[in-house]
């Protein structure tokens, strides 16, 4: 009977060792594919860059408003750019099911577009001015925003591209255009500000359907709808704790932040990319919108709990063996005495 409880020791003993090969070895192969996303996403950068990427502004009829942004041309040679306003909004997709950016979508929150003009290289107000911009150089562009009599309550919103008319060359001979964007936030000190709030589908998941790749790591989101006429800030804070298993996880940062515009829902979401594959854990998210009191859901997660399920009949076996052969011992003591 000591061979077979050695057995078993040993069988278990390899089992936790393979558990913990297979552990390590999805480790290295993780690492091994952020390091070659890094990578790529070094050699296909944008060549020209713009500062600061958002500002704010409070809007009131007939009054001006000039700012200044700064691009810079991050490449090896001279471009030309062509700056222009866009508005910023948020169009429903049918094919993605889901809200999506939509640059040349028009309505009551966008009207700000129309009241943008720039400064070109010869100090006139024009809508599209073009810039030379030489390499490793930048220009500082001047914009104005001008009101009319009569403006909408709530807020208003614009998109400033710095457009490369150049084409860049990317690593593998294609060529890409760069347009990074500086987001106008305007709110109109006239009418009344309304801000509604709708947060749902809060969710905390794991073995996700991406696409066509699916997901191991343990993933939250909830959709944040503003139904008012003003934008508002939206923050979600994923923590996970460990029960069984080692790491623990927390949004960093007080959370992940996005900003939801009129006419808009979006889906704000974390993951806790170097989650294990092995453990049971517990999942809180919490996600707080405009000010509304935050909204808050639980859940246990097991993480590849065939280990766990095997580990633990191989215990009770042992544990029953243990208790059967105990319980004979007894017996045959008790025959001997009695005889």
């Amino acid at each position: 009977m000591k061979n077979k409880c050695a057995l078993l020791i040993a069988l278990l003993s390899m089992l936790v060792f393979g558990t913990s090969l297979v552990n390590l070895t999805y480790a290295e192969e993780e690492k091994s594919g952020n390091t070659e996303e890094e990578q790529s996403e070094e050699s296909f950068g944008t060549s020209i860059s713009i500062s600061p990427v958002s500002d704010v502004i409070q809007l009131s009829s007939s009054s001006v408003y000039e700012n200044s942004f700064e691009v810079k041309n991050d490449g090896k040679k001279e471009i030309d750019i062509e700056v222009y306003a866009a508005p910023y909004s948020y169009v429903f997709s049918e094919d993605t099911n889901a809200y999506q950016l939509g640059f040349s979508h028009e309505n009551n929150f966008t009207q700000i577009t129309r009241w943008i003009s720039f400064k070109d290289a010869s100090g006139k107000w024009v809508e599209k001015p073009v810039f030379k911009v030489k390499a490793n150089g930048k220009v500082e562009v001047h914009y104005r925003v001008s009101t009319p009599k009569s403006i909408p309550a709530g807020g208003q919103y614009a998109v400033l591209f710095a457009h490369a008319l150049t084409p860049t060359t990317d690593a593998n001979g294609i060529k890409t255009e760069a347009s990074p964007g500086l987001i106008v936030f305007g709110r109109s000190t006239e009418g009344e500000v309304n801000i509604s709030v709708e947060v749902s589908d809060l969710k905390i998941e794991q073995n996700v359907l991406d696409g066509e790749a699916r997901r191991d790591n343990i993933f939250a989101s909830a959709k944040v709808k503003n139904d008012g006429n003003v934008d508002f800030s939206a923050i979600g804070v994923l923590k996970v704790d460990p029960i069984i298993g080692g790491g623990s996880y927390e949004t960093e940062n007080g959370g992940v932040h996005i900003s939801v515009i009129p006419e808009t829902e979006l889906v704000l979401s974390d993951e806790w990319e170097e989650t294990p594959s092995f453990g049971i854990y517990r999942a809180t998210w919490t996600v707080k919108a405009g000010g509304e009191d935050p909204q808050i859901v639980e859940k246990l997660i097991f993480i590849n709990p065939l280990p766990l399920i095997l580990i633990t009949i191989i215990l009770l076996t042992i544990i029953i063996t243990w208790v059967i052969i105990t319980v004979r011992k007894r017996k045959e003591r008790r025959s001997r005495l009695s005889a």
